[in-house]
């Protein structure tokens, strides 16, 4: 029996933040990077693109923990009961011992303080959504 192998769908960046000039010098970075980058202001903007009962397309959630509406943190929650397992970074201009901890007993699978090292977050999101591509495959 012979399989066929899909070629692996090239991940998305959804970038969530509320600071126009913050998400437009993100996109910029990501663009640089060669990475196929969707913006939205809020969380619920987000969800609200993905109404539908389909599985969101592969990819890496960058968001500010500090949104109107629901924060970063809660859309990260928000996933984990949806059961989607789309890998989230959170950053944030307010570092905490207890936004650290909170990020990571939700799994988010890095945490930024801002202003971001922009090499050390395309690291996390290539290591993201390579292992992200790598699990769907498996």
């Amino acid at each position: 029996m012979m399989r066929t192998v899909m070629p692996a769908a090239t991940p998305t960046i959804f970038l969530i933040d509320d600071d126009n000039s913050v998400r437009r010098a993100l996109i910029r970075v990501m663009e640089s990077a060669g990475l196929d980058t969707l913006s939205f202001a809020t969380a619920e903007d987000f969800l609200a693109h993905f109404n539908t009962g389909s599985d969101m397309p592969p990819g890496c959630v960058v968001t500010d923990m500090t949104l109107p509406g629901m924060s970063g943190l809660e859309l990260k929650l928000h996933l984990n009961a949806a059961r989607k397992p789309i890998p989230v970074i959170l950053l944030t201009a307010n570092d905490t011992a207890d936004t650290r901890a909170a990020a990571h007993e939700a799994g988010a699978v890095g945490y930024f303080r801002k202003p971001v090292d922009t090499q050390a977050l395309l690291d996390v999101i290539r290591w993201a959504t390579n292992h992200a591509l790598s699990s769907a495959i498996a």
